[in-house]
């Protein structure tokens, strides 16, 4: 059989991303604005739909462990997932309760999940230079993102069900898409997969290091102040009457591209304490920034907002990548991938299922009694919540975590 150029592998996992992205940005950033505005659910619940997603990230690992690795060709399962994901972003549109509302994100959100890890998987598998290439496909994800909420402000679709069937058409489209990716066959067949392998829980031998225990308790710690952030932002621009808010919170993508870039010369030089540290500090910054834009005047306001935006580059980056980066650093050729397993069920599963659950009480806990004007919650207090936290994080992560002895590694992914 002819190999196939990696020319045509690249383009074809580079779209791939974009439409992947594109689905996650037409939806996700605007959903707490839909949900209280439109179908006027209280922040009890709006978290508890932010938690969704988390529920589909726990659920994941059993999904490719069980089934991906051991019975079907990734780029099928990625079309099945795709096109039935559609289908329940449809449904979605259909459903006014939360009772039905509610049980139908976490179906679309587990079929979602497992794209992620399974899109990556297929990415690794086929790029001959992956340590160069897949950083560069990567940045479609960001671009796919954008393209995601700018088409949803042009549709002005924030506040409407526009939103899940512009995310549910480009789902069926990713679906069919993905048939054209390289033939990726399942790595397992016929063997046993025990449920410790699936969760990646071999790798807690780690945790006998106390910089890695102590790494991983920050992580799960910092995500509680962080989806603070996801699950009120819109809701936040909305009561300040701001329009077109999708398009408006993709300049975090466009930060997210260039801190991308500049993460492998922070690591290079400041190594991993230094750099997670100040990523940390980028989350209290944020909610600091977000505090004072309450009651600003307009001008000083739209300063402070946009620079917590802009801040999402060293955020993310800063965090999440470099924290990956420390696991891959920590692990061998033997636990690698059940490290990488463990970090992203404590960040996109649990830590997200706590923190988007604390999220919508501290929401729905400041509510005001008497609305000023547009302005139903106490936003002062809500987003100096989620700094606090960060700073106590930070203070605990920079007295207890050890710069690891190993030699910096720079960033593959």
């Amino acid at each position: 059989m002819t190999p196939v150029p990696q020319s045509s592998i690249k383009l074809k996992l580079s779209i791939f991303m974009f439409l992947q992205y594109f689905i996650w940005g037409a939806w996700y950033v605007s959903l707490g604005t839909y949900l209280a505005t439109t179908l006027k659910f209280g922040g009890e619940q709006i978290g508890a739909a932010y938690g969704a997603f988390a529920i589909g990230s726990m659920i994941s690992p059993f999904f490719v462990g069980l089934i991906a690795d051991r019975f079907f060709a990734s780029e099928r399962l990625l079309a099945v997932l795709g096109i039935l994901g559609g289908v329940a972003m449809f449904a979605l549109a259909q459903m006014q309760s939360f009772g039905a509302f509610y049980p139908m994100l976490i179906v679309y959100c587990a079929l979602y999940a497992p794209t992620l890890a399974l899109g990556n998987s297929v990415s690794l598998h086929h790029l001959a230079n992956a340590k160069e290439d897949f950083p560069r496909i990567k940045v479609l994800s960001a671009v796919g993102w954008i393209a995601g909420g700018v088409t949803l402000s042009l549709l002005k679709g924030e506040q409407s069900t526009v939103q899940f069937y512009l995310a549910g058409i480009v789902s069926v489209a990713f679906g069919l898409f993905s048939l054209a990716l390289p033939h990726t066959p399942p790595r397992k067949t016929g063997q046993d997969v025990s449920l410790y392998e699936i969760l990646g829980l071999d790798a807690l031998a780690l945790m006998k290091k106390p910089s890695f225990a102590i790494f991983i308790v920050c992580m799960f710690l910092i995500c509680i102040p962080l989806y603070f952030y996801f699950v009120m932002m819109g809701i936040y621009l909305t009561e300040l009457q701001w329009t077109n808010l999708a398009g408006k919170l993709t300049l975090a993508q466009i930060s997210d591209m260039v801190f991308l870039f500049l993460l492998a010369m922070m690591l290079k030089r400041l190594g991993y304490k230094k750099t997670i540290f100040i990523g940390i500090l980028a989350w209290a910054t944020r909610y600091f920034l977000l505090a004072q834009s309450v009651n600003s005047d307009a001008a000083l306001q739209s300063a402070f907002i946009f620079g917590a935006i802009l801040l999402h580059g060293v955020c993310y980056d800063f965090l999440f990548i470099a924290g990956q980066l420390y696991v891959d650093n920590e692990a061998n050729e033997r636990n690698r991938g059940a490290a990488q397993g463990f970090i992203a069920f404590i960040l996109w599963g649990v830590g997200a299922f706590v923190g988007t659950l604390l999220a919508g009480k501290t929401l729905a806990s400041h509510t005001l009694e008497k609305a000023q004007g547009a302005i139903v919650h106490d936003w002062k207090g809500i987003w100096m919540t989620p700094a606090i936290g960060a700073v106590v994080v930070m203070v605990v992560f920079l007295i207890f975590f050890r710069e690891p002895a190993k030699a910096t590694a720079a960033p593959a992914a």
